[in-house]
């Protein structure tokens, strides 16, 4: 073989060789199998995967009804196959298009016990697994005790009767206040605060209206829809008024800064959520990414409830208690004020503010049939 085709030769195996480390050869194995299909209605949390046109997806925040491939927060993982196909509206009968047969699990009952490796059906109609044990927490708000579970069939629920012991699950027949006394409650509300939204919002903290004798349950629905009345005007108001205190609210000094924004923390929803660590911990806490989407609270009624039962179950405030607690230990209504603004209300700092809180506290206790209790101011 002479010198010149030599050259020639060599330089065609390195060309094959180079096409093959970017080109690979046809296989024989078969694509992933597709997650369960995307639900336009069902909320998705970080982690989570869904499948829709023929490829698996990755929610990397909460996110509901952005459709995989138009929207930034789901991550393409791929062509997939057998079935994944995408359902929308509610789903009372699980999701279907996994491939092949059938996975029967236990519908999920707020307040039952579980224990790691549990798997349930969701309302969404999507599988969870218990990652860690826990007494019935939401699977769409944990993302620590609950990851999202593909059985690789379609996801049948199971019958399930009666329920945990202490779960009001969002279901409106088991919460203290009626539709129609909300109403009453609201006359002039604005759309955005649904009574529907309010009922979503309950699974995330089964303990709260659902503690105690019914006098006590009702006084603390009473306790918190009253200081929700006075922070928003009578659900009026979903975000701050005072445009000029929106840059106020971002504490450059917290290690993950304000990346929505400087002005972008100001208060949103019920109880006027603020501040941008406020936004992390309640955000952290319920499974959803509201540092980076703090428009969430005033866009979406169930994180807007969730962020104020957040509040009211979970954080002292300026008080020494959380209003929940203040409610249901006996501490009295003056005790939630004291929680939620004390610093600025209480102790004489504004009695007229104060008074406001009482009168709604009272009103709404009369409308729930049941009495105020007792240490009504701070």
């Amino acid at each position: 073989m002479s010198r010149k085709r030599i050259v020639a030769f060599l330089l065609a195996i390195a060309v094959v060789g180079a096409l093959a480390a970017v080109l690979p050869f046809a296989s024989t194995a078969s694509a992933a199998s597709c997650a369960t299909g995307w639900n336009s209605s069902a909320v998705y949390t970080g982690g989570a995967t869904a499948s829709y046109n023929g490829h698996n997806w990755g929610a990397k925040w909460w996110t509901q009804g952005e459709v995989p491939g138009t929207a930034d927060v789901w991550a393409d993982q791929g062509s997939c196959g057998g079935g994944g196909g995408t359902t929308t509206g509610g789903s009372t009968g699980g999701s279907t298009g996994g491939g092949g047969g059938t996975c029967t699990y236990p519908n999920w009952v707020a307040g039952t016990s579980y224990s790691v490796g549990d798997v349930v059906r969701y309302t969404n109609g999507n599988l969870y697994r218990a990652k860690n044990a826990n007494p019935g927490y939401d699977p769409v708000i944990s993302t620590w005790f609950w990851e999202p579970f593909t059985c690789g069939g379609s996801a049948t629920g199971g019958t399930t009767t009666g329920g945990g012991t202490g779960g009001n699950g969002g279901n409106p027949g088991d919460f203290v206040v009626s539709e129609a006394q909300f109403n009453q409650m609201f006359p002039s509300r604005n759309p955005f605060y649904t009574y529907a939204g309010l009922t979503a919002a309950l699974s995330a903290y089964p303990g709260f209206a659902n503690t105690g004798s019914d006098t006590v349950k009702k006084q603390e629905a009473a306790a918190f829809l009253a200081n929700v009345s006075h922070e928003t005007g009578g659900l009026v108001y979903i975000v701050e008024q005072n445009t000029a205190n929106y840059p106020h609210y971002c504490d450059a000094n917290q290690p993950y800064g304000c990346p929505a924004g400087q002005a972008a923390y100001y208060g949103r929803g019920p109880i006027q959520l603020s501040w941008n660590f406020n936004y992390k911990a309640a955000g952290d806490a319920l499974g959803i990414n509201l540092l980076n989407n703090p428009n969430l609270v005033q866009t979406d009624p169930a994180v807007a409830w969730k962020t104020g039962l957040w509040y009211w179950n979970t954080q002292n405030g300026p008080g020494t208690m959380t209003a929940h607690n203040a409610m249901v230990n006996g501490a009295g209504f003056g005790e939630t004020i004291r929680s939620i603004n004390g610093a600025l209300e209480c102790n004489g700092g504004n009695p007229a503010q104060v008074q406001s809180r009482i009168n709604r506290y009272q009103s709404f206790v009369a409308i729930l049939g049941t009495t105020a209790g007792n240490n009504l101011s701070c």
